[in-house]
């Protein structure tokens, strides 16, 4: 069962006085950044501000103390904006508390069945947007269905209110420039900050939530049941489903990119239990669906978050915010926050993504513009479902293409190596300054290998050695492959030497068919990460360090009495 154990309760052993300052610390900025999101998610959503605030407390506490990652942040996503709307149009409020509580129950499941390592190949498409905010338009409740939320919106464009304009470009030109003049604090809450000083000052005839939802409740709901009707079941089993499998997904998403960063391994069957309960609870106290954060986690990890503590922290800097200074949030303007979610629409949009995968084999490109095609002209549950599908299909054919059996079973099991016992962990080793070691996890194909570029161009800072962990990577692709010879060369153009540590005999041999082998050079790809990192301490010129005696082989050629070993 060790599998099944919460973070918090590992990483806790050995933990320090100075580990509490960084993760409360980290907590905090995370809080504060999670505060315009998760009212502007609740909007977006079709629900009222608070609950977006009520989801990222309760379900941010419980994934944070449940969870199998060490630095995950939950709460409210825009990965839920579009089920979420359309759940809420065709059932109300009350069925979006049923299909939540029914999703959470159907996560618990997943983990209970060990199904976390299976959930980590499917990959999700998601597209929403926000206009009507923005324009300041005056208008109704706006459609469920794209087309028609956009023949809506033209029918209303005379009302268009360029105060809203106005305040939502002084909200943008925030967003988008504060970072250069100042990363700590964070550039929504600036500009939600500054937004609101000054339509409240200059009494700019715009729309805030005050006037459009009346006085914010600043207090945490005793908890207490939706009411439960056995008619409307049947028609909440298919968006339960939609809202764990998003869940499951973006969750496990955020949570690998997060192990990259810091080096680690989450426990996904953990995660998913954590999740489950989170969505269970979440609904109780009047919130909406939660799941793992992929921004707000690495926003975690950048200020110092190591710890479970950094996310509870998050969690109560939200309760406190919402007790004390709660109603002061009905002075937000819309506008203000439509800009945020245009920002985040935007970011989750993966536009490059999006272009780079018509790169890939045909079969890839068919499951993209289906899905995609889906969820515009007809539904995201229907586009998830038939993704699913076809993906399942796809990913049949690949592993059957690549065989490799033991591998599999290694991938669909949660990681027995932790940072407390895993005597390869990179923690455990000295990294010289400048040197960024990135370790991904699973089969290495087009979507991961995507995601490893987009995270290294917006988060990893431009090391002069940036090693490529890559031993619990079974199997690389050829779509894989080009997008790892574009980051190597994107890397050697910003003057970074990549290095490849812990490589498998499957993706020796890739490398070797594909050419990328010879371009790297022999002596830039090893068998275990110690090998490596004395590669980038010459590289640096700096002395070599003998392989700690702990050490243990990762790969099957170092292995004693394989061949070569």
């Amino acid at each position: 069962m060790e599998s099944l154990v919460p973070k918090l309760v590992t990483t806790l052993r050995g933990y320090t006085s100075e580990q509490l300052l960084a993760d409360v610390g980290a907590g905090v900025i995370v809080g504060i950044v999670a505060l315009p999101l998760a009212i502007a998610f609740a909007i977006a959503s079709g629900v009222t501000p608070e609950r977006g605030l009520y989801t990222a407390i309760v379900a941010g506490f419980l994934i944070s103390a449940l969870g199998g990652s060490r630095v995950q942040i939950g709460g409210p996503t825009g990965a839920f904006v579009v089920i979420v709307y359309a759940i809420v149009q065709r059932h109300g409020v009350d069925g979006l508390a049923v299909a939540t509580l029914m999703a959470g129950v159907i996560l618990v499941g997943f983990g209970l069945a060990r199904l976390g390592g299976a959930i980590k190949f499917i990959p999700y498409p998601v597209t929403i947007g926000q206009v009507k905010d923005f324009l300041g338009l005056r208008m109704g409740t706006v459609p469920a269905d794209f087309i028609g939320k956009w023949r809506t919106m033209a029918g209303h464009f005379q009302s268009f209110n360029p105060w809203a304009v106005l305040v939502a470009g002084v909200a943008l030109v925030i967003i988008v420039g504060w970072p250069r003049l100042n990363r700590r604090i964070p550039s929504p809450f600036v500009a939600l900050i500054v937004t609101a000083l000054l339509a409240r000052v200059l009494h700019l005839p715009v729309e805030t939530i005050g006037t459009r939802f009346g006085a914010v409740r600043a207090a945490l709901p005793a908890p207490a049941l939706p009411p439960l009707s056995l008619s409307v079941l049947p028609g909440l089993i298919g968006p339960a489903f939609t809202i764990a499998l998003l869940g499951a997904i973006e969750s496990l998403l955020s949570a690998v990119v997060a192990d990259g960063m810091i080096g680690g391994r989450h426990r996904s069957n953990m995660e998913l239990v954590a999740q489950g309960v989170a969505n269970i609870a979440s609904p109780l106290f009047g919130g909406i669906p939660a799941t793992g954060a992929i921004a707000r986690t690495a926003t975690n990890v950048r200020n110092g978050g190591r710890t479970p503590v950094a996310g509870i922290t998050h969690a109560a800097t939200l309760l406190l915010i919402t007790l004390f200074v709660g109603r002061w949030a009905a002075f937000i303007p819309m506008p203000t926050l439509a800009a945020i979610l245009v920002v985040v629409a935007y970011g989750m949009s993966e536009w490059r993504t999006f272009r780079a995968e018509f790169r890939a084999p045909k079969s890839d490109v068919a499951v993209l513009l289906a899905t995609f095609l889906l969820t515009v002209l007809v539904d995201l549950t229907v586009a998830i479902e038939v993704g699913m599908v076809l993906a399942a299909f796809l990913f049949m054919r690949r592993m059957a293409e690549v065989t490799n059996i033991s591998a599999i079973t290694h991938e669909l099991r949660d990681p027995a190596d932790d940072f407390e016992s895993d005597p390869n962990a990179v923690r455990r080793r000295a990294v010289p300054p400048e040197v960024e070691v990135y370790e991904i996890n699973g089969p290495f194909f087009f979507g991961a290998a995507e995601t490893l570029r987009d995270r290294l161009e917006g988060i990893a800072a431009r090391p002069k050695v940036l090693i490529l962990r890559l031993r619990h990577v079974p199997a690389i692709d050829s779509t894989g492959l080009h997008a790892l010879r574009d980051l190597v060369a994107r890397s050697r153009r910003r003057g970074s030497l990549v290095l490849l540590s812990d490589v498998h005999a499957q993706p020796v041999v890739a490398l070797e068919r594909s050419g990328l082998y010879e371009e790297l050079g022999e002596e830039n790809i090893h068998g275990n990460i110690d090998d490596a990192l004395n590669r980038a301490r010459e590289y640096l010129g700096l002395p070599t360090i003998v392989r700690p005696a702990f050490a243990t082989p990762t790969v099957a050629r170092e292995k004693p009495g394989a061949p070569g070993a």
